[in-house]
């Protein structure tokens, strides 16, 4: 028996992709920390673009500030600039090592929001230097870097970054994808990408899922038109410590979430128990054109569902479908990750 999500187990409540004024963010990184811990958060990355900043001096015991920045990959024509009809890819990169603040493939042309030369100088770097391209080659090589130097990398905003599937499906080295990217979503309701990372999933990538809300609080928080609290990642974590917290996210122990809570899940050989916080729909999604569903109503709303996996699924994964619209999403789990 697998107990994937354990009952009354810990569940820390986490934004990985954040802006500050250190980039294009409004707020100053204290402020963003104060917003989020308000707001029952445990885990905030600010990942400024280009800025790697090592923000560990700001974690307290029932808060904790993970180490990692936004990296941007143009074609080498942009000269570093991007433009609303042309395709790119926007990294996060989180550190193992919270003090890692190694810049990968430096390139000057990038750092819009850069420090003085002095600063600059005294990064630590690693790769290429000013040689960026929108390659999937190049693309692959600086995750390949990336992971050696201490890096988790994560797939952003695919379709605000207009990326077509066939190139998000041919890269390797992201851990994770943004099957939510929260500011994207309120600008253009489109990015809840399911459908991306399912086809990542039938291509056999083991490769797994998280929302974020990529804030920069343009807008004030309590606005209709706020890019914060969104879209977060619940991180199985043992406890609230870095290590603990890495290992969890390297692991795939977490689950992404526009709004509802997953309070179990357990698998037993190809039988599934899965529990919630009362909602519209539990689906499990198999990787063909439909998947099983148990539907309730706000009179008698879903709050578990029991499964058979199918003997044809490749992979099984798990959506929640609240009242309000929002999803939360499980990652895929392989047949042979489940021994059946």
């Amino acid at each position: 028996m697998i107990n994937y999500i354990k009952k009354d187990a810990p569940q820390y409540k986490a934004n990985l992709h954040s802006h500050s004024n250190l980039s294009d963010g409004k707020l100053t990184p204290e402020e963003m920390k104060d917003a989020y811990k308000s707001h029952g958060y445990s885990i905030l990355c600010i990942t400024d673009h280009e800025r790697t900043c090592d923000h560990s001096d700001m974690t307290e015991p029932d808060f904790l500030m993970l180490t990692g920045y936004e990296s941007h990959l143009r074609s080498a024509e942009s000269n570093g600039k991007g433009f609303p009809y042309v395709p790119e890819t926007h990294i996060c990169l989180f550190a193992k090592d919270p003090h890692n603040i190694t810049h990968i493939n430096f390139d000057s042309r990038y750092c819009k929001y850069a420090k003085t030369p002095e600063e600059i100088a005294a990064i630590p770097k690693a790769g290429g230097i000013n040689d960026r391209d929108y390659t999937v080659e190049y693309i692959n090589n600086f995750l390949k870097v990336a992971n050696e130097n201490g890096y988790l990398c994560t797939h952003n905003h695919p379709v605000w970054s207009l990326e077509l599937a066939e190139r998000s499906a041919a890269y390797r080295g992201f851990f994770s994808m943004e099957i939510c990217n929260y500011a994207s979503f309120v600008g253009n309701r489109m990015e809840y990408n399911a459908p991306l990372y399912d086809r990542m999933l039938r291509d056999g990538q083991r490769i797994f899922c998280h929302a974020a809300d990529d804030n920069h609080n343009n807008n004030p928080i309590d606005s209709a038109a706020s890019d914060s609290f969104g879209g977060f990642t619940m991180v199985l974590a043992k406890d609230l410590t870095y290590a603990s917290v890495i290992e969890a996210l390297e692991k795939g122990d977490f689950y992404a979430s526009m709004g509802p809570k997953i309070l179990e899940l357990t698998f037993d050989g190809n039988k599934v128990h899965i529990e919630t916080e009362p909602v519209r729909q539990i689906t499990l999604m198999k990787g063909s054109k439909s998947g099983i569903r148990k539907v309730g109503s706000k009179e008698n709303p879903v709050t578990f569902a029991d499964f058979v996996i199918p003997d044809d699924a490749p992979y099984v994964r798990f959506d929640v479908y609240d009242f309000e619209g929002n999803h939360a999403n499980t990652r895929g789990f392989f047949r042979d990750e489940l021994g059946i």
